[in-house]
């Protein structure tokens, strides 16, 4: 089995996939538009194949869970960025760019190196070695 993408829904669709193609290396598809539901999305895909889907719609409620605070369902999206200086360093760059690092980088208690960061809408992302 291969988990084949993972969505989620945005605000600002165009902020969002610059920030992936910017820091992620994301190459995104042609901007998909269904004019009569209002949809719009992209598909990110990274060098090894995974595949993030964000999509648009207005009618979609914005979320009011805490960023900060831990809750059920999803929570992060993880990262390998493949060693302990990537993670330094795009953690680094993320904080001058005037993103949120709300842990990290550090050692966890089960042997991973990593840092969380918020994107622009919020959303956990977990940049491991």
């Amino acid at each position: 089995m291969k988990i084949e993408h993972v969505a989620m829904w945005v605000r600002d669709l165009e902020t969002m996939r610059e920030f992936y193609q910017t820091y992620f290396a994301a190459d995104a598809n042609d901007k998909y538009v269904n004019a009569q539901k209002g949809f719009s999305s992209y598909f990110l895909s990274f060098d090894n194949g995974a595949r993030l889907e964000i999509m648009h719609n207005d009618s979609i409620p914005v979320s009011n869970q805490d960023p900060i605070a831990q809750f059920t369902g999803f929570i992060h999206l993880a990262v390998s960025l493949g060693s302990e200086q990537a993670v330094d360093t795009l953690t680094a760059r993320l904080a001058n760019d005037g993103y949120k690092v709300i842990d990290g980088p550090r050692r966890t208690g089960d042997g991973y190196y990593e840092s969380v960061v918020l994107d622009p809408e919020d959303n956990r992302l977990e940049l491991t070695s």
